[in-house]
C-alpha cells in the first residue's frame, strides 16, 4: 500500500510539473559575438533590426536586450544578448520560420563571427 501511495504521489508531482511547464513562459536567449570587420554603425543597424523583428511576430510577449557589461570577462568574445519571450513553445515554433526572422537572419549572417543560443522554461 505504501509503495502504491508513494507512486501515486510521484505521478501526481510530475503531472503537476509538466502542467505548470505547458502554462510557463518559454524563453528564447540568443547571444551574438560579431566579427571584427562588422562596424559600430552595422551592429546597431542589427540591434535595430531585432528590435523591430520583435514587433513583427505577434507570439512575442516580451523582448529584452543589452551589450556585455560583466567584469568576469568570461563572456568569450560575446557582446550581445536578446530574450525573446512566447508564451509557450508554440510560439516560438511559429517565429523560427518566420519571413521576418528569416529576413533578419539573412541581414545579421555576413556580420556574424559566432552565436550561442538557448531556450528553456521559465520556471
Amino acid at each position: 500500500m505504501k509503495a502504491a501511495l508513494f507512486a501515486f504521489a510521484i505521478l501526481l508531482s510530475a503531472m503537476t510539473t509538466l502542467a505548470t511547464a505547458a502554462d510557463a513562459p518559454y524563453r528564447h536567449v540568443v547571444f551574438f559575438k560579431f566579427k571584427d570587420s562588422a562596424t559600430p554603425a552595422e551592429v546597431q543597424n542589427i540591434e535595430n533590426a531585432f528590435i523591430e523583428l520583435a514587433k513583427k511576430v505577434n507570439t512575442v510577449t516580451a523582448f529584452e536586450w543589452g551589450t556585455n557589461v560583466s567584469p568576469e570577462g568570461l563572456n568569450d568574445g560575446f557582446t550581445h544578448c536578446f530574450l525573446v519571450t512566447f508564451k509557450d513553445k508554440a510560439g516560438l515554433e511559429v517565429y523560427l520560420p518566420h519571413p521576418e526572422h528569416s529576413a533578419f537572419v539573412a541581414k545579421l549572417k555576413p556580420l556574424l563571427d559566432k552565436a550561442c543560443v538557448l531556450d528553456f522554461v521559465a520556471k
